[in-house]
């Protein structure tokens, strides 16, 4: 009998499909609630009233009505660690994040309208948004674990705290350990998410999103070259 990989383990059988749909769900129906009527005014029985759940079910999802307007998929962090540790030996640190990355954003064209949307609602709260940034350093500092357990495969390294409940504190302590090259990937990596639905956004007659992410992660691994002179 095959032993299931960590990724494989992590995204679980049908049951735990369920849950992150409805987890989805519920941070969809929070986002859209909140861009047309204003955060103040969405509450937990409406945000679940939209998903079709109860609001006892909420709660299973998210502590609080603010956590719903966090992140859209709070599994995708997860997602993209183990991508990057189970990518084939032979890629480099940036080209299995590129992978990892590329898999998730595989839906973005159909994703841009939520979350366009979802950062018209952070923009609207800055509480929600210092949140919200606070959130990405996390999912940073993780992927940058990954990209340090991927150059020292076998060490337990920063990584191996990850998941364990830290307190922001230890997440601190987390960062300082991390050395510069894992840091500067997985920082790269993250901007150039940003730049590529930014520049796709402005430019979509440039291409698909799928093109744009390409062409930004080939300059990248070219080491940024100046464009030749026309």
């Amino acid at each position: 009998m095959r032993v299931m990989s960590e990724r494989e383990s992590a995204r679980g059988g049908l049951r735990e499909r369920k849950k992150q749909a409805t987890r989805a769900a519920l941070a969809e129906a929070a986002v859209r609630l909140a861009a047309k009527h204003g955060v103040e005014k969405v509450t937990v029985e409406a945000i679940s009233a939209e998903a079709g759940v109860s609001p006892r079910t909420f709660f299973n999802y998210f502590a609080s009505r603010d956590d719903a307007f966090l992140i859209l998929d709070a599994d995708a962090a997860e997602r993209i660690r183990l991508a990057v540790l189970d990518a084939p030996a032979e890629l480099t640190p940036l080209h299995a994040v590129r992978d990892a990355l590329a898999d998730e954003l595989a839906e973005a064209e159909q994703q841009h309208e939520l979350w366009a949307l979802h950062a018209k609602v952070l923009r609207t709260a800055p509480d929600l948004l210092v949140r919200s940034l606070a959130a990405h350093v996390a999912d940073e500092t993780r992927l940058a674990e990954a990209v340090a357990r991927r150059l020292s495969p076998g060490s337990g390294g920063p990584e191996a705290a990850a998941g364990t409940g830290a307190g922001p504190k230890d997440a601190e302590e987390r960062r300082k350990a991390l050395d510069l090259y894992p840091r500067l990937v997985a920082a790269v990596a993250t901007t150039a998410v940003r730049v590529s639905v930014e520049h796709w956004s402005s430019r979509p007659e440039e291409g698909s999103f799928a093109d744009v992410f390409r062409r930004v992660f080939d300059l990248l691994a070219a080491g940024l070259p100046a464009p030749a002179h026309v």
